[in-house]
């Protein structure tokens, strides 16, 4: 028992180090009462972004502008017509997950500021949601029973990499011809011969 209470009051570590300590910054939360299969799925999509498009994302998470795709725990999840982007078909909004991921988030480039690092070059390296311990409670049913009344709170935890890397744009010399169908060639042909 004391082994395992010890290991609890220790709970610095990450589940993964960055490649190169000095580039990353972290941050991470622990028991927030925030669905876990929500901020999974949330979490998910902001995998390998950068940081300003993922605060952009899940700003526009909150107000319906983008959608989460859920492809994990999609279980009686609705099908919207904004999931076509992600080539799936059923999403949600969930809006405490994405405020809980923009607070984290605020933290690590903070954290990667204090660093020295350039907050603009900086990209959603890891990024992991942990279920956290249920808290109990109870609700009230028919014929004098009681049942449980559980919260499914998570551990989340990110590492914002600096990365140079970023693809440069391809010179406009030769702007790429747009396909014609060749319906539209039959009918430029016939007019032509008019």
């Amino acid at each position: 028992w004391c082994q395992a209470y010890s290991s609890h009051l220790t709970m610095g570590r990450y589940s993964t180090e960055p490649d190169n300590a000095a580039k990353a910054a972290k941050a991470k939360g622990s028991h927030l009462r925030v669905h876990f299969k929500n901020t999974r799925e949330a979490a998910n999509a902001i995998k390998n972004m950068h940081l300003r498009r993922a605060v952009r994302f899940l700003k526009n998470v909150v107000v319906k502008k983008e959608i989460v795709p859920f492809t994990r725990f999609r279980g009686d999840v609705g099908r919207k017509a904004q999931c076509k982007q992600w080539g799936v078909c059923q999403g949600r909004w969930p809006k405490k997950s994405a405020e809980f991921l923009l607070q984290l988030l605020k933290n690590a480039e903070s954290n990667a500021e204090f660093k020295g690092l350039d907050t603009d070059h900086l990209v959603v390296d890891h990024i992991q949601v942990n279920a956290a311990p249920k808290m109990r409670r109870r609700t009230y049913r028919a014929h004098g029973r009681i049942n449980p009344y559980m919260s499914s709170p998570c551990h989340i935890e990110i590492i914002l990499a600096e990365r140079e890397d970023a693809v440069a744009k391809p010179d406009d010399e030769e702007p790429q011809k747009k396909k014609e169908s060749k319906k539209k060639l039959k009918r430029q042909m016939r007019q032509n011969r008019e």
